[in-house]
């Protein structure tokens, strides 16, 4: 099978497409055939190293923590055939991967296998940090800082379904898609920060200069990348497939979209990569086969 594998930590130009064997489940896990997987931001992170003592890999290491596929092992109750969707600690940049049934849940029926991959890493993100960790409710105003990417996308529509009046940065090339995805104001990102204060911000981009002063006294700042003196919440997104089966319900429900910007090859990985270290990308980018 094809894999996308980092050999050495640098630029984009050290992904390399190989040639690999399949791999062989282990005890408790069962091989599902890639449908897509999806790309996120850490990973330019992962592969040029900067995440090393966070993030220990094993090279050659195999890209992709969003799966979604079908079973191709029985096991832990699943059966060839099904569509799954879950987080794996990497390899879904390839033909087939390995996977802990437990983390897996079926996949939503109402939009493509591939693009369900969205899902895993950014959506239960977003959940978490909307309904976790802030409890958004309705009637309070609520500060997306970073609505153009995939977390933001769904940070946005978590928000407004639970009742509250969002305010998003976006650059100009995401403010249609954010608009469109419910967010109430959507701020140009270069302009700065909008004027405050808000019940709730949501900051899921890096550089937080000015963003603990948004929120007003007794408010809700939750942040995914830089840290803030309490009562700031600062969390790493946790492996929950409960919080990814109400995501894939609420899919097939209609009440949540995949913002699906771009459906791009293993080969084009490079690209992608290139493209989101230039600031190029918006919403998520899937990768197929």
């Amino acid at each position: 099978m094809k894999a996308i594998r980092i050999h050495t930590y640098g630029d984009a130009s050290v992904l390399r497409l190989d040639d690999v064997p399949v791999p062989i489940p282990g005890d408790g896990q069962v091989l599902v055939e890639v449908a897509g997987t999806s790309f996120n931001p850490s990973e330019v992170g992962l592969r040029n190293g900067w995440l090393r003592g966070v993030v220990e890999l094993s090279l050659p290491y195999t890209l992709g923590w969003d799966l979604a596929g079908t079973v191709a092992s029985a096991g832990g109750g699943l059966t060839p055939g099904d569509r799954v969707l879950g987080r794996v600690d990497g390899g879904a940049a390839a033909g087939f991967a390995v996977a802990d049934p437990a983390l897996l849940v079926p996949a939503p029926a109402a939009v493509p296998l591939a693009h369900a991959a969205a899902l895993p890493v950014a959506g239960v993100t977003a959940w978490q940090a909307v309904v976790e960790h802030a409890r958004v409710a309705a009637g309070q105003t609520v500060f997306v800082n970073g609505a153009g990417g995939g977390i933001g996308g769904f940070a946005v529509q978590l928000a407004r379904r639970a009742g509250a009046h969002v305010t998003a940065t976006a650059s100009p090339r995401s403010a249609a898609a954010v608009r469109a995805l419910g967010a109430d104001v959507v701020h140009d990102y270069a302009r700065g920060l909008p004027a405050g204060p808000f019940d709730v911000v949501l900051h899921l981009v890096p550089g937080g200069a000015g963003v603990p002063g948004l929120v007003r006294p007794g408010g809700v700042l939750v942040s995914v990348t830089d840290r803030f003196p309490p009562p700031a919440v600062h969390f790493v997104v946790r492996n929950d497939p409960g919080d990814l089966a109400a995501l894939v319900r609420l899919v097939d429900a209609g009440e949540l979209r995949l913002d699906i910007a771009a459906v791009r090859t293993l080969a084009e990985l490079p690209d992608v990569h290139r493209a989101a270290e230039a600031g190029r990308l918006r919403g998520k980018t899937i990768v197929t086969g």
